[in-house]
Formats: C-alpha cells, sequence, structure tokens
C-alpha cells in the first residue's frame, strides 16, 4: 500500500472500531428510512412531467452556470411560481439544500457580523458558518432565551454588526419543532436576519405545505430554505427572501456562480411538486393521519416518542446496539437505519424512523411490532 494512504487506513480502523463506520446499502425492505414523505419521487404526475418537458425539448442538463448560457426558462418559471406558492418576494433556485444552506452563510453575513445557529442545525449550516465571514457562535438546542443571551454577550463585549439566527423549522434526527414565534420576535427585537432551513417541514406542514415559516413569509428579515429532494420528491432546493437579497446572492454568491446550473429537467419536477401540494392536499392529511396513528401505537406499546412528528427517534445510545438493532429489523423486512456520531453527538446513537406515504397504516403495526420484540428488555 502507498505510504501516504496508512493515515486514511488507520482512521477507517479507527472508526470500525467504534462502531461508526459507514458504508453504502442498497434499497431493500419498507421504507422507514427515506424523505420522501408524501411519495411522490416515484408519483405518475412527476414522471408524466418529465416525459412532457423532454418532448417539448427541455434538455436534460443546463449547459452552464446560470448567469452564463445555463438560465433557462424552466428555471425562471419555477423560481416565479414558487415566490406566489410560498407567498415570497422571490425564490432562487440552487442544486441542493446542503449547497443552499452554505451559499447563505458564506455570502450574505459579512465581517463584523454575528452568526448564531441552534447548536443542532444541519451540518451544511456549521461548514457555511466556518467558511464565511462572520463570527459565529452555537446557541442550546431550542432555546429563545440562549440566543438572547448569545446576542447580549457579543453585543456588550462591543459587537456592532448584523446578527443572522440560524435555525431547522423541523429538526431532522430528533424530530422536534423550534419555537418560530418566538424567534421570530427575537429577530425583530434584535434587527437580527432569520435563517429557517425547512428541509423536512416543506410540503408536510402549513396551509398546502407551504411549511411552517409560512405565517411569517414576506418579511424583509426572513430567508427560508427549501429543500427539494424530500416531500416534493425531486432534487434541488428553493430559497425564498427579498428581491434585494436575491440580487445580493446572484451577484456575490460563489456557489451560484461558479456552479453549472441544475437540470431544467429538477425545475419542472420541482414545479410539478408544488401544483401536487395545491391540487392533492390528501396527501398532505394522509400522512398526518399517519403521524398520529404511529404515535398513538407507540405509546400504547410502551415506545412513546419524544417526537410528535413524521421523524421518529429511537434512541438507544450504544453505538454497537444501535447498529445490531437495525440489522434486526432490517432482516425482517423494514428498511430502517442506524444513525451514529457525528450526526448524533456521543452516546446518544438511535434509529431514526421515517413516516412516508409509502407505508400504510399495517406496515406501521408491523414495524412497531417487530420493534416491540427486538427491545423486549429496554422498558
Amino acid at each position: 500500500m502507498h505510504p501516504p494512504l496508512n493515515a486514511y487506513v488507520a482512521a477507517l480502523e479507527a472508526l470500525k472500531e467504534d462502531d461508526r463506520l459507514r458504508g453504502l446499502k442498497p434499497r431493500t425492505g419498507i421504507d422507514f428510512a427515506s424523505n420522501d414523505y408524501l411519495a411522490l419521487a416515484n408519483a405518475p404526475r412527476m414522471k408524466k412531467a418529465i416525459f412532457t418537458a423532454l418532448d417539448a425539448g427541455t434538455p436534460i442538463g443546463a449547459g452552464g452556470s446560470r448567469l452564463l448560457r445555463g438560465n433557462c426558462e424552466e428555471h425562471e418559471a419555477l423560481e416565479s411560481e414558487a415566490a406566489r406558492f410560498f407567498r415570497a418576494e422571490t425564490a432562487l433556485f440552487f442544486g441542493g439544500g446542503y449547497i443552499a444552506n452554505f451559499a447563505i452563510l458564506t455570502t450574505l453575513p459579512q465581517r463584523g457580523d454575528l452568526l448564531v445557529l441552534d447548536s443542532l442545525a444541519h451540518a451544511s449550516t456549521h461548514e457555511g458558518a466556518r467558511a464565511g465571514r462572520a463570527e459565529f457562535r452555537l446557541s442550546a438546542h431550542n432555546d429563545p432565551e440562549s440566543i438572547e443571551d448569545t446576542i447580549d454577550d457579543w453585543r456588550a463585549k462591543g459587537g456592532k454588526g448584523r446578527v443572522w439566527i440560524v435555525v431547522e423549522s423541523l429538526y431532522s434526527m430528533d424530530g422536534d419543532f423550534a419555537p418560530l414565534k418566538d424567534l421570530v420576535a427575537i429577530a425583530e427585537h434584535y434587527e437580527a436576519f432569520l435563517v429557517v432551513d425547512e428541509a423536512h417541514a416543506t410540503g408536510v406542514y402549513g396551509e398546502q405545505g407551504r411549511g411552517l415559516t409560512a405565517p411569517y413569509e414576506g418579511r424583509e428579515n426572513l430567508l427560508v430554505i427549501h429543500t427539494c429532494g424530500k416531500a416534493l420528491g425531486a432534487a434541488g432546493a428553493l430559497v425564498t427572501a427579498s428581491g434585494v437579497l436575491r440580487d445580493f446572492m446572484v451577484n456575490r454568491c460563489r456557489p451560484f456562480i461558479f456552479a453549472t446550473a441544475p437540470s431544467p429537467l429538477m425545475a419542472v419536477a420541482v414545479r410539478e411538486a408544488i401544483l401536487i401540494l395545491q391540487e392533492e392536499p390528501e396527501r398532505q392529511r394522509r400522512l398526518i393521519d399517519l403521524v398520529d396513528f404511529t404515535h398513538r401505537q407507540l405509546v400504547v406499546c410502551g415506545r412513546a416518542s419524544s417526537s410528535n412528528s413524521q421523524i421518529i427517534p429511537y434512541v438507544v445510545g450504544d453505538n454497537a446496539r444501535a447498529m445490531r438493532l437495525a440489522s434486526a429489523l432490517q432482516a425482517r423486512g423494514f428498511d430502517i437505519r442506524g444513525i451514529r456520531p457525528p450526526t448524533m453527538p456521543v452516546g446518544t446513537a438511535r434509529l431514526r424512523i421515517s413516516l412516508t406515504l409509502n407505508v400504510v397504516q399495517d406496515d406501521v403495526s408491523d414495524m412497531i411490532d417487530a420493534l416491540v420484540e427486538e427491545t423486549w428488555g429496554d422498558v
């Protein structure tokens, strides 16, 4: 083996010894792992929209960045429709949620500003904060008082720039909701910007699936990231913001300026998904009913969750035990994955059970029965 590879081999061995070595697995078993919450990824309407676009001459690739020849009419049609649907001034389409978060935090906050990140916010926000110009600090999870204390401390020590508060509306591993009403009030009080990642709420919550920020959209100090690869069943991410901030990103955002534009076909798919949210509201209702049913069943069998959303964490603690439990459930036909550090804090390894319209109540009941049998000694 070439000597420079030895360090990587040692690092992989260390992960293996700590039961944290990752690997790719095929899609098998009943879906309790995906984020395809509304089952749109394989929906006939989505496929038809793509086929129709191809027949009409829509290219597969954009062929360049949006500022060159890559700005297709499909992108602009999606952004116009998204701004209208989410009741925002403007929208800007990125290739994915990770890059959208990273792009915002490396472009808009400036030197002298302060970023306050919820400690459990997505890795992309932490990476964006580290790579950006502004100072950043972490606040205690879902703790408005911690955010205020952080801002007050920064101001007391001479901080004079703008403040940016960065959260998720629904957290992807704990399944809990941000106190958005309090956060909006804090942002108003401190004349701060509020950046909300709606990745796991878009399509699922809010009127017609507009997300949990829907009551606050249109505020000049609010930026929202609506990921398109989860409930919307496609790929990419829409950032809704004021026209001024959109124009600034178009002119100064390196991940936007220097990246090939997303596929025009993805823009078509996302636009169709937004239409489905409006024309097939029963999908949202069916998912909420399934979520309610599942949590009731968990309470009955003594496995009540700390979450009340479609994301259900079953915290095990030990890495090896979490992975053994995941493997046992997979062997019984349920695609449930184990989540370990560094995705989660040390000592909180867990199963992440995800509810989607790819399953029905009977599937849920069978899964809970299997979970109870495999964890009989836990309670």
